[in-house]
């Protein structure tokens, strides 16, 4: 079996007993049960000028490799290029960003740097998976240096169109760039048209079929992979976590009313100011929901460097304020605003718990929380989730009530009818919700892309018999020898694969 490579921007290692974002939460189980190599930044901020060999800790059959950066490394290439340029870039969001040259420079040099440090880790028969805006140029760096591996990429946010990329003067050589994977994989169909007429019109990429480019005689193949949850296990969690004193706490100080819940990190690209704005809408159309509802708003501060968060919480903080006091009781607070990360298990009663789970981002790559809230819930007596459209997660999840969040009377009309919802049509809903993500895990998503990755790579033969599903499992009679030994019996559901 090919060793796993996965390169992402931050690594989350054994020693510190912590999980690094959602691509931690989605990677945690293929990698737990496939093994391989995680390479990345380390985190920690170097005093001085950084070692070009990689540190490397081992946990089970992974091993986690990483690389410090300076302080000039991080502020360049995290903040202000990754987070400042391409981050609202990709999510449609160009009056955002702050383009430097400067700043390109750096996100460059130092995806060659993780290049270099992960080039003698590699093997022959690796597969190199890379991960993320953050790491869009290391696919050509890789080449540059001689590998020769198998590559694939997946961005988890969101690819614009190529209208709103020729804003930042660096995206048509990322792109580029980008086109020396193998494999390039995205959320939704839609992320995955527009970076084929963005690599059409900005690099002279030629689209042969409607997932495969080819530039300078190599066949570059596109997929689309939602990233998936395990919702049986999180089901499970949110049963238990309800029971708890944090939940029951929260149980009594609602007496009675109905809880609208948002677990959000603090973000322009989550729409947080304009669903206070619905929110406020609802209560001024509806005066007969005060004292009957609550909105509890969880906003993880994140990114603290770059100037439109800290713009986005001083925003966020006047809104909340001007909508208690004017809105609120002595015996009523209509909102409350909780900005700083919660503990996943007690998000996940807390989702339970919840009547409506609202999910509003301007733009989303997916949204796993949208899909979580569907797993938190009492099949019994489930919630109403209340979703974006712009959202990646609407493509699977289209039983929600979709809403478009700039506006706040549709907004407001969908809260009114989530909380209107009788117990029939709210256990439909939510039924046809569950079998969009009952089947579905991070391992089944991990193991459909790297399945892929194979395929693309594979020498093609003359002639070959179809691949014959058997339960779970493809079995492919008759491959020839010189095909990779995965594709004769690789364990997925056919019909799950993108």
């Amino acid at each position: 079996m090919n060793r796993l490579v996965v390169v992402s921007n931050r690594v989350p290692l054994p020693s510190s007993g912590q999980k690094t974002g959602g691509l931690a939460v989605a990677l945690d189980g293929l990698m737990e049960k496939r093994g391989g190599l995680w390479f990345g930044w380390s985190g920690t901020i170097a005093d001085g000028p950084t070692a070009a060999l990689a540190q490397v800790e081992s946990a089970g059959a992974v091993d986690y490799a990483t690389i410090d950066l300076t302080q000039e490394e991080h502020d360049r290439y995290y903040n202000n290029f990754s987070n400042g340029v391409l981050w609202p870039l990709l999510h449609t969001m160009p009056e955002l960003m702050k383009f430097d040259r400067r700043d390109a420079q750096a996100y460059r040099e130092v995806n060659a740097r993780i290049a270099a440090s992960l080039q003698p880790l590699l093997r022959p028969d690796d597969l190199i998976w890379v991960h993320d805006y953050h790491l869009m140029p290391l696919p050509a760096a890789l080449r540059a240096r001689g590998v020769k591996n198998p590559i694939g990429f997946f961005l988890h946010v969101p690819f614009a169109s190529p209208d709103v990329l020729t804003a930042a003067p660096a995206v048509a050589s990322l792109v580029r760039d980008l086109l020396a994977a193998d494999l390039i994989g995205f959320q939704t169909d839609n992320d995955l048209a527009n970076f084929a007429a963005t690599a059409q019109s900005l690099t002279g990429a030629v689209r042969v079929s409607t997932t495969a480019l080819l530039l300078g005689g190599r066949r570059i193949k596109l997929g689309v992979f939602p990233v998936e949850i395990e919702p049986r296990s999180f089901a499970r969690m949110a049963a238990e976590m309800a029971q708890s004193e944090p939940c029951e706490r929260l149980r009594r100080s609602l007496q009675g009313e109905r809880l609208i819940l948002g677990v959000d990190r603090l973000d322009p690209t989550k729409g947080l100011v304009q669903r206070l704005a619905g929110y406020r809408r609802l209560l001024e159309k509806h005066t007969a929901l005060h004292r009957q509802v609550t909105l509890l708003q969880i906003a993880a501060v994140s990114r603290k460097d770059v100037g439109s968060y800290r713009r986005l919480r001083s925003e966020l903080d006047r809104a909340a304020g001007n909508l208690n006091a004017e809105l609120g009781e002595p015996d009523w607070t209509p909102l409350r605003l909780i900005a700083k990360a919660s503990v996943r298990p007690a998000v996940a009663g807390t989702m339970r718990l919840a009547r409506v789970g609202l999910v509003t981002p301007l733009r989303d790559g997916m949204n796993l929380v949208a899909k979580e809230y569907v797993a938190a819930q009492d099949p019994a007596d489930p919630g109403v989730l209340v979703l974006s459209r712009f959202a990646g997660a609407a493509r699977q999840l289209e039983a929600a009530l979709l809403v478009n969040p700039h506006d706040a009377d549709a907004l407001a009309d969908a809260l009114d009818a989530a909380l209107r919802m009788d117990l029939a049509e709210r256990q439909a809903r939510w039924q046809a919700l569950w079998a969009a993500i009952e089947n579905r895990s991070p391992v089944v998503w991990g193991r459909s892309f790297v399945a892929s990755l194979l395929r693309a790579t594979a020498p093609t033969p003359e002639a070959v018999r179809p691949l014959v599903p058997v339960g779970e499992e493809i079995v492919a009679p008759h491959l020839p020898q010189r095909m990779p030994a995965e594709l004769e019996t690789t364990i997925l559901d056919p019909r799950r694969l993108n």
